[in-house]
């Protein structure tokens, strides 16, 4: 597995989001949270901000809509720049036709799942994706704690990936930082999102790498 370090800038200064973006360039991705105030009890950033970062960075932008009616507003944000898009199955009403559209509208779909929310009913989907994310806290605000209940629920994902023989990715958002980023390695994880872990160190720079480095680490052990 290729280890994948994507900062949120849920956790970065808004008020400089295009020098924030640039502090991360060695990213692979930058991560970004659309929330509504309807699916999550939160407000955040939407289209007009999606496109503006996608002029700011070369990094690529990683959107996780954590939105009512993804099947409608999905689309909108490839078209703002977004080269992936990840939808919470929850609120999808026709999750399966939504991947399919992410990706020829040309962006890598992604199905997100609630800490309660188990990954089993959705194994056939799985084919219809190209990274799967298990949220490690429940969805809405940064700097939670990392739900350590969800490490079997990491390694049942990695399992259903592997047995299908998949070349799918699986994120992990929540709580990530240098105590807990070894164990969803361990478990199986190959994208890490990291807010606070990479915005709140002096040189989020270097805090990518360190992250970057424990992460493959425990992946190849």
């Amino acid at each position: 597995m290729a280890v994948q370090i994507n900062p949120s800038i849920l956790s970065a200064d808004f008020a400089r989001l295009a020098e924030e973006a640039r502090a991360v360039e060695g990213a692979d991705w930058l991560h970004v949270d659309v929330m509504d105030n309807h699916f999550v009890p939160n407000l955040t950033i939407g289209v007009p901000v999606v496109e503006s970062l996608s002029r700011a960075t070369e990094t690529p932008l990683d959107c996780h809509l954590m939105i009512e009616d993804p099947d409608r507003w999905a689309p909108a944000y490839i078209e703002a720049g977004a080269g992936s898009v990840t939808f919470h199955v929850e609120a999808a009403a026709a999750p399966v036709r939504l991947a399919r559209e992410i990706r020829a509208k040309g962006a890598r779909a992604s199905m997100a799942l609630k800490p309660a929310t188990p990954i089993e009913p959705y194994e056939d989907l799985l084919p219809e994706l190209d990274m799967l994310l298990i949220m490690t806290v429940e969805p809405g605000f940064g700097g939670q704690a990392f739900l350590d209940i969800m490490l079997p629920k990491i390694r049942r994902a990695r399992r259903l990936i592997d047995q299908h023989g998949l070349q799918l990715w699986l994120q992990v958002d929540g709580g990530v930082s240098a105590s807990t980023i070894e164990r969803c390695a361990e478990a199986g994880a190959d994208v890490f999102v990291a807010g606070s872990a990479v915005y709140g160190a002096e040189d989020p720079a270097e805090a990518v790498r360190g992250l970057r480095k424990q992460a493959a680490a425990a992946c190849a052990h």
